[in-house]
């Protein structure tokens, strides 16, 4: 029987924290600048060293995100991004770089699908997760149940903002891991951090051994290494999405992403050295 998506996560972050490391989980909006194109990106970051990916699934009311990622998702819905196509984006990432892939998407997708349908394709297309980036935590039961269900992991969200008794409820929900909210506000790029990532972590390990992932506002391999001291992966979004709707063509977007994904490697990679 081969590995369920949850187990693949687990492996990833043990792996990770026995070498005494983080794991960076670069972000990318699925079909841009062109699905083929998209993909080819993907492996790209895995060459230059990512250890897994998280693959937007593009949205028209993307609530989390900031103006360059809402800029990629109009791009990819204009040029016939649906979710299914998504996904194939998602099944290509997997069999072309064999990392642990996530989904990324919001609710209103979900349930248009039907939470069980939705998962269960996720998991045909071999993710081994699913990041709902709106998704209360006190609603999170029919979809925690569907993603175990399917065999894959159900990411849920921590903030600055989120108190004790909430912190809880989202523990006692058995995430595949914590995404940590570095920056309060939506995705983009910072030129300086204002959130404690110390303080943050130090809440939920009081609580939980469940991996920590930080995201929103990480933008410089600096942001990085610093997020990765106090956790045990990255995820950068913005940053990279950015350099790709900025490229003068998908070559030049690959050699610009296997430059920065190596970049921030080095920072996520050697953060207890």
């Amino acid at each position: 029987m081969s590995e369920s998506g949850i187990d693949r996560l687990a492996s990833l972050f043990a792996e990770a924290r026995a070498e005494g490391r983080a794991v960076l989980l670069p972000y990318l909006t699925a079909g841009i600048p062109s699905v083929d194109a998209s993909v080819e990106l993907f492996k790209a970051m895995a060459d230059a060293g990512a250890d897994g990916f998280e693959v937007g699934i593009p949205y028209a009311d993307p609530l989390m995100d900031g103006p360059v990622i809402m800029e990629a998702g109009e791009t990819a819905l204009a040029r016939g991004v649906t979710v299914a196509v998504a996904l194939e984006v998602v099944m290509r990432v997997v069999e072309a770089t064999g990392k642990p892939v996530l989904a990324m998407t919001y609710v209103n997708p979900v349930l248009r699908r039907g939470i069980d349908t939705f998962f269960g394709e996720v998991a045909a297309a071999g993710a081994c997760g699913v990041i709902i980036a709106d998704l209360p935590a006190d609603e999170a039961e029919p979809f925690t149940d569907a993603a175990r269900a399917a065999g894959i992991g159900l990411v849920l969200f921590v903030a600055p903002t989120t108190d004790d008794e909430r912190l809880k409820t989202i523990l006692e929900a058995d995430p595949a891991f914590v995404y940590a909210v570095a920056e309060v506000g939506v995705t983009g790029e910072r030129d300086t951090t204002s959130v404690n990532s110390a303080t943050l972590a130090a809440r939920i390990r009081e609580r939980s051994n469940v991996p920590i992932v930080f995201g929103v506002g990480i933008s410089t391999p600096a942001q990085a290494r610093a997020a990765a001291r106090h956790g045990d992966g990255v995820i950068v979004g913005t940053a990279i999405v950015r350099k790709v709707l900025e490229a003068s063509s998908a070559d030049v977007a690959a050699e610009q992403l296997s430059a920065f994904v190596r970049a921030l490697c080095a920072s996520v990679h050697s953060n207890n050295a």
